[in-house]
């Protein structure tokens, strides 16, 4: 079996073939740790994450980085406005996306660098950048001269005259080009700074990345994925400075993209307001369904987001882990079947890898079937646990269906408090559509809390529920 990738800089599907055979790297854009993740940005790791496990399987080793932007405007304005440390800002929210990527199940990476303390490396490259002609400073900046890189646009395929016509540029007296991009910037003293020979100032946010991923994984990496935002102007930047810093060394041979996630019409975003933070979903619905939802649409195609998708996840998984419990009594071990593997081969394709989960579990409920009403077929009680053993298998290959049935179906076991008032908060909300005539959604809600083995009475002094 051979991995096929799209590369966003080829525009095709290309064979994957690191540079080490025996340690690819990856690198996958973090977060900006100012607030809460939504759910969107929970894509990138989740996908990214199925990719680093097939690395390991395939390769036998991976240097998988994965970064924490911890100094920004952003944080910056987080902490002016809830009156607290900026360092206090950025390690909560930092400790906060790791807790809800763990949760997801999205896989660890080997290296999760902050920027914070990278500062010197970041210096030393904008020092480079700037012996070498590719960057200047003005007045406490330094900026990248987007004119000296001659294949400036070459990922986004876009002119770049087009491209800063559309972008968010910061039009100043002492750039030479508007669309020159900062490198350096000065600090006041109530912002964070560090001292540096422009004067006290802080990193921009491109130069992180370059400076951190070689940093850790070397002038030139394997792959570089993130989502399909970051695209423009950050990713190009990173390729820019990278490789002007390193000679004109190959940043990144592979650029991987995920498609956006759009709830209620519209690309979620906070920008916009359409956003479900992870922290929140993970209180109100099953973590597994949540990353099943993620896992369920190809990850370069969007994805829409809605209460719909979650509650299909959760029956979806409840089926499975049914066929898992009703094989209880077979010895079986996790086996990644060949199909699997295949599908997720080409291009990470989750949703032909879901498709034959379905396949492989509907295949062991017809054998346990015939076997119920038929002890004595041996053949059948193979293939009964050769199916179990692919099930396994292919859930450990999407991280999925790592629970035992009664770990999942005890979710909502009496005695516990926060799952007490999730049930409590779907009921609430199954009320509030009833007033507003969304029925759809009041039955909807009512089929997910029975799939979950919880039982709704409608009394004429409220909903009274009961675990079944």
């Amino acid at each position: 079996m051979n991995l096929h990738l799209y590369n966003t800089l080829t525009r095709r599907l290309e064979p994957f073939v690191p540079l080490n055979p025996a340690c690819p790297t990856m690198y996958v854009c973090g977060p900006t740790v100012y607030n809460y993740v939504h759910i969107g940005n929970a894509r990138g790791p989740v996908v990214f994450g199925v990719l680093a496990d097939l690395l390991r399987r395939r390769f036998g080793g991976l240097r998988y980085a994965r970064n924490i932007t911890d100094v920004d405007d952003k944080i910056n304005a987080a902490a002016a406005q809830l009156g607290a440390p900026i360092a206090q800002i950025s390690e909560r929210f930092a400790a906060a996306y790791g807790e809800d990527m763990a949760a997801l199940g999205a896989s660890a990476p080997d290296i999760a660098p902050e920027a914070t303390a990278h500062i010197p490396q970041m210096v030393a490259m904008i020092e480079g950048l700037i012996t070498s002609g590719h960057a200047y400073a003005a007045e406490g900046h330094v900026l990248f001269s987007v004119a000296s890189f001659s294949e400036y646009g070459k990922l986004s395929r876009h002119d770049p005259d087009e491209m800063l016509a559309g972008a968010r540029v910061e039009v100043a007296p002492y750039k030479r080009d508007a669309g020159d991009f900062v490198l350096w910037k000065p600090s006041t003293d109530d912002l964070p700074g560090w001292e540096s020979p422009w004067g006290r100032g802080r990193p921009g946010w491109h130069i992180e990345c370059s400076a951190m991923a070689a940093a850790h994984l070397g002038e030139t990496i394997d792959i570089h994925a993130g989502g399909i935002d970051l695209q423009f102007p950050h990713h190009e930047n990173e390729i820019a400075q990278s490789e002007c810093a390193h000679g004109g060394k190959i940043f990144a041979r592979f650029w991987l993209h995920n498609g956006m996630l759009n709830f209620g019409g519209a690309k979620m975003s906070k920008s916009v307001g359409n956003i479900e933070k992870v922290h929140d979903l993970l209180r109100a619905h099953p973590p597994e369904a949540l990353r099943y939802a993620l896992l369920s649409a190809h990850y370069r195609q969007p994805l829409e987001w809605s209460h719909g998708l979650i509650e299909q996840s959760v029956k979806t998984l409840g089926r499975l882990y049914g066929t898992l419990r009703d094989l209880g009594d077979v010895d079986a071990s996790p086996n990644i079947p060949v199909s699997i593997e295949a599908a997720l081969d080409d291009d990470l394709n989750t949703p032909r890898a879901l498709a034959e989960i379905a396949r492989i579990a509907g295949e062991a409920r017809v054998l346990r079937n015939r076997i119920a009403h038929d002890s004595g077929i041996r053949k059948e009680k193979i293939l009964l646990s050769e199916h179990k053993s692919q099930l396994l298998g292919a859930g450990l290959a999407l991280g999925l269906l790592q629970q035992t049935p009664a770990q999942w179906f005890a979710r909502g076991v009496a005695g516990s408090d926060s799952d007490d008032a999730r049930i409590q908060s779907l009921i609430d909300e199954r009320a509030a559509a009833k007033n507003s005539r969304d029925f759809a959604r009041s039955d909807a809600i009512r089929d997910q809390l029975a799939e979950e083995g919880v039982l709704l009475e409608d009394t004429s002094q409220g909903v009274r529920w009961k675990r079944a």
